[in-house]
């Protein structure tokens, strides 16, 4: 069987975990890397024993499939570059910075007939795959994604780095249009805000609360939701998970009874590839579709612009800092 011949573009702190795994996946052969940095490219070729490559056209000449983990601002302009020359495309998360940049790829990928897959890795996280058949018409869903500060990934705001990750699992239980999206955020010590949270409400009546921080002591990965009669609590870091559910006790008065759950060792990063590779020989959707990728975004900013009006409305001094501003659909 012919092994599908990878690259990777962009090879810093998450672009070396690409080429790593795409090293050892069954059916695939790492070709070779590029990278802004000459250094650091070779360094990653060499430990894989594969080529560096000076451009990237290069290195399109000699892959089929191409995973671009480059900084966000370069997202649209790498994944264009592969999709116009016929290549599929993993591209990392966000899918691009605008909204207009990221339906271009989509559509870009349609015209081409490529696979354009997005890098939300946390649909991928062993716990997720777990409890996703447990998760069914949420009415309320609670999200809390924070980390200490670090500078990289402060190219982009925090909705954009993380809070987007929760976006598009939410997105993913399919709760229907969005209809009123409510934020407030900060800058603290970046140039971009820094904490977020955001009230979404959806028109099949379900609503999301959404936290993401880069400046906390402590890191935190958790979901909770809610459901008739049920209440699962997620941890993406520990991999455990709990259902809390509503039966009826051999008295008049039910009781609560809770089932655990532990997800396995697997790397969300590699299930991600495999199902990148898998799409890839089948020609099916992917998991994680370019337009899912466009769709999160697309609430990503939705989001930022009611954290751009609660900041002026603060400037202006009509706000609090527990108040928030609220952007709602076009009826």
């Amino acid at each position: 069987m012919k092994r599908l011949r990878a690259g990777v573009i962009g090879v810093g702190h998450l672009g070396q975990h690409h080429a790593r795994h795409y090293a050892t996946l069954p059916g695939v052969s790492l070709v070779g890397v590029y990278d802004t940095d000459p250094s650091r490219a070779k360094l990653i070729a060499d430990r894989h024993g594969v080529s560096s490559y000076q451009r990237i056209k290069d290195l399109l000449n000699d892959v089929e499939i191409v995973s671009v983990a480059a900084p966000t601002s370069a997202h649209y302009a790498a994944a264009k570059a592969c999709l116009e020359a016929g290549k599929h495309v993993l591209v990392e998360k966000p899918i691009a910075v605008t909204v207009a940049e990221a339906r271009e790829l989509v559509d870009l990928a349609k015209r081409q007939r490529s696979v354009l897959q997005v890098g939300h890795s946390e649909r991928f996280n062993p716990i997720m795959q777990l409890m996703r058949p447990h998760i069914v018409r949420p009415a309320f869903i609670e999200c809390h994604r924070l980390s200490p500060f670090v500078e990289r990934g402060t190219d982009v705001d925090v909705v954009s780095d993380l809070m987007i990750h929760d976006l598009d699992l939410v997105l993913s239980f399919n709760p229907g249009p969005v209809e009123d999206v409510r934020a407030a955020g900060v800058a603290v010590l970046s140039s971009s805000i820094d904490i977020a949270n955001a009230r979404i409400a959806f028109a099949g009546g379900c609503v999301a609360n959404l936290t993401a921080s880069r400046i906390s002591a402590t890191k935190m990965r958790r979901l909770r939701v809610f459901q008739k009669q049920h209440y699962l609590s997620i941890d993406f870091q520990t991999r455990q998970a709990a259902i809390s559910k509503r039966v009826q006790g051999e008295g008049t008065k039910p009781t609560i009874e809770v089932e655990q759950f532990k997800g396995g060792d697997e790397e969300p990063l590699r299930m991600e590839l495999e199902s990148f590779v898998g799409s890839v020989a089948s020609g099916t959707r992917p998991v994680v579709s370019g337009e899912d990728g466009a769709a999160a975004l697309e609430l990503a900013h939705r989001i930022l612009a009611a954290i751009g009006a609660f900041v002026q409305r603060q400037a202006d001094g009509d706000v609090s800092v527990a108040g928030g501003a609220s952007v709602r659909s076009a009826t």
